[in-house]
């Protein structure tokens, strides 16, 4: 595995959505902290608007900006209507909450959130996760996402108690993709490590029905 390789893999799994997710936020915060909530909410929903339309424009891929204009069109207009600029990340807090009772249940179940995700994304057949030599490397993924999502939702809970909505908004910023980026490069190292070493088939090789002895999967986790 080189650097190239898992530059690829985290552009192609990022591309343009981080900084869509960053700005508003960030500038909420500026915003009220030097204004008032109304001017902070109107700045939030503007920007995020100017960022869907200059990917719809620039034909980039607009549908995350769309996500976060709508996201922040609830979290803005929650804040405003409720008087508390800390409300902003309400939705936040909750949704930190939910990711980790999904990667949970995922646990509980037997079907280990890493590998849906790896699934959506990359169009594995869904059979290949759950073979016997292939699912311990993705549940132990999951676990180490389900532990830090709890961390992650305690710390978010901790600032959201204090209500200062300027630390609010860097500690989503920190516990967002500045923390994702490194957790999925880890993931995709020890991922791929660990298919090589429980020896089991590579998606090519799973779907050709190839028996063993198999290269197993060298790239992509």
């Amino acid at each position: 595995m080189n650097k190239q390789e898992i530059l690829e893999e985290l552009r192609s799994t990022l591309s343009g959505r981080t900084f869509d997710a960053l700005l508003p936020p960030i500038l909420f915060a500026l915003i009220n902290a030097f204004f008032d909530l109304t001017i902070a909410t109107a700045g939030a929903f503007v920007i995020a608007a100017f960022l869907g339309i200059f990917r719809f424009f620039k034909k980039q891929n607009w549908f995350y900006a769309l996500g976060g204009f709508l996201a922040v069109s609830f979290a803005a207009g929650f804040a405003y209507f409720t008087g508390s600029a800390a409300n902003y990340f309400l939705g936040s807090l909750i949704s930190s909450a939910f990711l980790f009772f999904i990667a949970l249940i995922s646990l509980v179940i037997g079907k280990p959130l890493a590998a849906w995700l790896s699934h959506l994304s990359r169009g594995w057949p869904l059979s290949w996760f759950w073979r016997k030599d292939v699912k311990p490397a993705y549940r132990e993924v999951t676990w180490i996402w389900t532990i830090l999502l709890l961390v992650r939702f305690f710390i978010k809970l901790f600032y959201f108690q204090r209500g200062s909505a300027t630390e609010l908004a860097w500690i989503n910023t920190a516990l967002g993709w500045p923390m994702i980026v490194p957790v999925l490069i880890l993931s995709y190292i020890y991922g791929v490590w660990r298919l090589k070493n429980l020896k089991g088939p590579g998606v090519e090789e799973y779907q050709r029905g190839e028996q063993p002895p198999w290269k197993g999967q060298t790239r992509g986790f």
